[in-house]
């Protein structure tokens, strides 16, 4: 008896010590606690989630490769078509306001990489052969770009619906245009070739179905300002007049108000 009134009394002392040691030793922290506590809280900016290089901003990439980018769901294109990840999920947004007012979206043209621009250069250069090389590439340049100097290839700019300035100043089309004009920009979209004539614009002739994603395009033009000279563009016919036609001031800056303004 005397045994196991011994034994209970010492299984009590063993007792006590534990809890007494658990009680002031310190606190035991897993790795995932640790990683947790350490990481700084970080308020993000757009600057710091865009990648930006030269090849980016001249289009000399494989979008369709590109984590950055989407294939548009084709209830929303005409075509296969792949834009800039953050552009699109602003354009669903917009596409499903304007859906909801009986407008409906539909894009016709998104990214296009250098090599695509200069398909589209090459053959207009071909079938305006009568010109001599200044007047072939100023009557191209009333519509399309020089390859390394679009913004349809970062992604951020897209066509609607038509391709035809007509189509929208009547019916449907004016509708939609008026629409894209009272509502585009609360989606971060913007008509960046607007009336020359009544916006003091030089390059491309006015676009209604071309709207630019600024919060992203704004910042691939500043880049593209500070890294890229004529000398870049190049390896297409007619790209040694680059420089004397001043592209990148009169036609890749050629851009609304409202857009080189936007901050």
């Amino acid at each position: 008896m005397k045994q196991l009134t011994l034994i209970f009394i010492l299984s009590l002392i063993m007792l006590s010590c534990q809890n007494r040691s658990k009680n002031t030793s310190t606190p035991i922290t897993t790795k995932t606690e640790i990683e947790v506590v350490s990481q700084p809280v970080v308020n993000m900016h757009l600057e710091d989630t865009l990648s930006i290089t030269k090849n980016f901003v001249l289009g000399k990439f494989n979008y369709k490769v590109d984590s950055t980018f989407v294939k548009v769901d084709l209830k929303h294109a005409t075509k296969e078509i792949f834009i800039n990840t953050m552009a699109y999920k602003a354009f669903l947004r917009m596409a499903d306001s304007a859906k909801k007012e009986g407008i409906d979206l539909k894009i016709l043209s998104g990214t296009r990489n250098y090599y695509e621009q200069k398909t589209i250069w090459e053959r207009k250069w071909k079938k305006y052969n009568n010109l001599n090389p200044i007047d072939r590439s100023k009557k191209i340049l009333e519509y399309s770009s020089m390859p390394s100097t679009s913004r349809h290839h970062w992604g951020t700019d897209i066509d609607l619906n038509s391709l035809n300035n007509s189509y929208f100043n009547t019916g449907k089309g004016l509708s939609v245009y008026k629409w894209l004009k009272s509502n585009a920009n609360r989606f971060g979209f913007y008509q960046v070739y607007t009336n020359k004539k009544t916006n003091g614009r030089t390059g491309y002739n006015e676009e209604k179905w071309h709207w630019s994603y600024l919060p992203l395009a704004s910042k691939y033009l500043e880049y593209y300002n500070s890294n890229i000279e004529a000398k870049d563009i190049s390896g297409f016919e007619g790209s040694e007049l680059a420089d004397k036609l001043n592209v990148i001031k009169e036609y890749a800056n050629g851009i609304s108000i409202k857009a080189k303004d936007y901050k």
